[in-house]
């Protein structure tokens, strides 16, 4: 009897101290949807229906991959890139530290968004700002999640 209320006693200690970890709404598989760029006093889409772009993001990195939908065989539309990094997330302070990414230019630069999910949308908005490249722009992306 007394090894059966040991046994209880320590299943109720192992159950009651397994913390679950509380779910990061913005990890998962996302799609690039629409793009807008802010720059001085125009706004104008930056959205490309030719391409296909993704974003990934788990609990301490987020990748993005951008590509031509005709697998690189028409020479004048052939397009990738792709980049990646550490993030932060803070409330709805999303930070990206790019480290790396086929432009060189761009990297070891921290890009700072305020992000909200809806349903199974992402909206990131915020400041991309390299110096030696001469951008400062603000980005408006929306991202539907993929399945």
């Amino acid at each position: 009897m007394k090894k059966a209320i040991s046994i209880l006693v320590l299943i109720i200690i192992m159950t009651s101290c397994n913390s679950e970890k509380k779910q990061n709404p913005i990890e998962g598989t996302w799609r690039l949807i629409s793009a807008e760029t802010i720059e001085k006093d125009s706004t104008f889409s930056t959205f490309n229906r030719k391409t296909k772009m993704i974003k990934i993001i788990n609990d301490t990195h987020f990748a993005f991959f951008n590509h031509d939908l005709k697998n690189g065989k028409d020479s004048t539309t052939a397009l990738f890139f792709g980049g990646g990094g550490k993030y932060t997330l803070k409330d709805s302070i999303y930070t990206e530290n790019l480290e790396y990414f086929n432009n060189r230019d761009w990297e070891e630069n921290k890009f700072e968004f305020v992000v909200k999910v809806q349903n199974d949308t992402l909206i990131q908005k915020g400041i991309e700002k390299v110096e030696k490249l001469g951008i400062d722009r603000i980005i408006i992306e929306k991202y539907v999640r993929e399945k």
